[in-house]
């Protein structure tokens, strides 16, 4: 096990690499801590919880709705859980968003922290603050930026993931690569997803190396005001697509970026080239890269888009593979170009 601090605006977050679930015991007193997980993590790992006050929620991002932020609340006064009580959200990315939300609202804010169990929430959902919920369609559009008070990686947890999370979870890494790591992409193109699947020394590696990207890129930019922003690549019609189709986070951002690829081939200034290898690497790790849809309806759900601003859409293109931008876009400009690239 190896702990790295690292410093936000107004805490510093503990991360504990390559640890047991059972580090828990250590961190946080058992009587006055409530775990809140899904029903498909808590029947994998039941005997984790034993000894645990346990909150249950449905699994699904259909379910990360402020009804269920409503029943972990309801759940929380049953248990008389008070302004000392601290949470811990345990699970993938639909559960840390709403713990970390749960957690910040009750009482005016509670203590919390998380233990990712997808590859997904391990490098990217449960790093960096942002918690929320869903509205409707409407990706994220209620939340709050607080950190977590630590993040504990047990990646023993992965071995009940199904094949298809951890398809989910690479399309994040990809997107990493794209926009901040050149060697990384290269990394991915000589390996496969059965290679991380089966090596765990690699598969720590691979981790890290992603949980370090997306820290330092949040370090910096906390609010997102400016190089966060480059985190959204592939985000924008991907979070359009998905709760429209009912797509896993990840399919819908591979999506998203191959769109965001052909916007970088089209847009002016830029000289982007490499839409094809993207492509070709999203598909080696069984992402999907197109699909059937109304790109108006798509356009009308990407206008209340939180990086809108006015009649522009700030959209994440690239340059050049570990290299992205910040470009604003007009949005009827926008409006022809997805009629093109969907």
């Amino acid at each position: 096990m190896t702990k790295v601090e690292y410093s936000f605006s107004e805490k510093k977050v503990s991360y504990y690499f390559d640890a047991s679930f059972s580090l828990l015991q250590d961190l946080v007193p058992v009587a006055t801590t409530v775990l809140i997980t899904d029903e498909n993590v808590f029947n994998q790992h039941k005997e984790k919880f034993e000894g645990w006050k346990t909150v249950v929620i449905k699994a699904g991002e259909e379910h990360k709705q402020q009804s269920t932020v409503d029943y972990i609340i309801s759940e929380l006064i049953k248990l008389e859980a008070d302004r000392k009580t601290f949470i811990v959200g345990v699970g993938g990315g639909v559960v840390t968003d709403i713990t970390g939300y749960a957690a910040s609202i009750y009482m005016r804010g509670l203590k919390f922290g998380f233990i990712p169990t997808t590859v997904l929430a391990m490098v990217d959902a449960s790093i960096g603050g942002k918690n929320g919920v869903d509205v409707g369609v409407y990706k994220n559009l209620a939340g709050l930026i607080k950190q977590p008070e630590f993040l504990l990686f047990d990646y023993s947890l992965l071995q009940t993931l199904p094949n298809e999370q951890w398809v989910n979870g690479f399309a994040e890494v990809i997107k990493h690569a794209c926009i901040k790591d050149a060697l990384l992409f290269s990394i991915l193109e000589k390996f496969t997803l059965h290679d991380f699947q089966k090596d765990e020394t690699l598969l720590a590696d691979i981790i890290e190396r992603n949980v370090k990207i997306k820290t330092a890129v949040v370090t910096e930019d906390e609010f997102e005001t400016g190089d966060r922003k480059l985190l959204n690549f592939g985000h924008t019609i991907g979070h359009a697509i998905e709760n429209m189709h009912q797509l896993l986070h990840g399919h819908a951002i591979s999506i998203g970026m191959v769109a965001a690829c052909n916007l970088s081939e089209q847009i002016a200034g830029l000289h982007f080239d490499e839409a094809r290898r993207i492509v070709q690497l999203l598909a080696k790790y069984h992402l999907p890269v197109d699909i059937e849809t109304d790109d108006e309806k798509v356009f009308q759900v990407l206008r209340m888009d939180k990086k809108r601003n006015s009649s522009v859409m700030n959209f994440i293109l690239l340059n050049k593979i570990g290299e992205a931008v910040i470009k604003p876009i007009e949005l009827e400009v926008l409006h022809q170009h997805l009629k093109e690239i969907l």
